[in-house]
């Protein structure tokens, strides 16, 4: 019986620790196909905000510099919510990192972050070095929109012309009345 409580206690805590581990949340906000992802090894250029889970502060903003930062990606040169999240992205990508305590400063306080905060990172790739940024191509919907502004434009043009017609008419036979205006 003895042997059975302490496997249950050792399950148990087992099943805790594996329950309280937190992961990285990540929010794809804006995705770009290309050929070359950011890996392990890479010299990337991010523009971020960094902000606390908790009151939503600004701790940080790499926009307000002009410049991103840039650091060799899967190297520990950042945190670890940085280091693993933002392998895997094309250049334009834009995710937002939602970065528990274990994945970011853990229990020191660091500046103006609080001990034990959960850190929200807005990132932006906007380079890798020695690779291009890929071609921007327009959406499918683009064509179909210009051309929708086109024919509608067409049309007012076409019912233009015939209100003209129609008064121009009016002003040679003088007196005649048209009730389409």
């Amino acid at each position: 019986m003895h042997l059975g409580t302490v496997t249950l206690a050792f399950l148990t805590a087992i099943a805790s620790i594996h329950a309280s581990k937190s992961e990285v949340e990540i929010q794809i906000d804006h995705a770009v196909e290309c050929e070359r992802r950011t890996q392990k090894g890479d010299k990337v250029y991010v523009h971020y905000r960094g902000s606390l889970k908790d009151g939503g502060k600004e701790f940080d903003n790499s926009y307000d510099r002009g410049k991103p930062l840039d650091f060799v990606v899967g190297e520990g040169h950042v945190i670890k919510g940085w280091d693993q999240n933002l392998m895997g992205m094309c250049i334009g990508d834009k995710r937002t990192l939602t970065i528990p305590p274990e994945f970011g400063y853990g229990n020191s306080k660091v500046g103006p972050i609080p001990a034990s905060s959960t850190l929200v990172f807005i990132t932006e790739l906007v380079g890798i070095q020695g690779v291009d940024a890929p071609e921007v191509k327009a959406s499918s919907s683009a064509p179909n929109i210009v051309d929708k502004v086109a024919e509608s434009v067409k049309t007012a043009a076409s019912e233009a012309k015939k209100v003209a017609e129609a008064i121009l008419v009016d002003a040679v036979d003088g007196d005649q009345e048209h009730m389409e205006l």
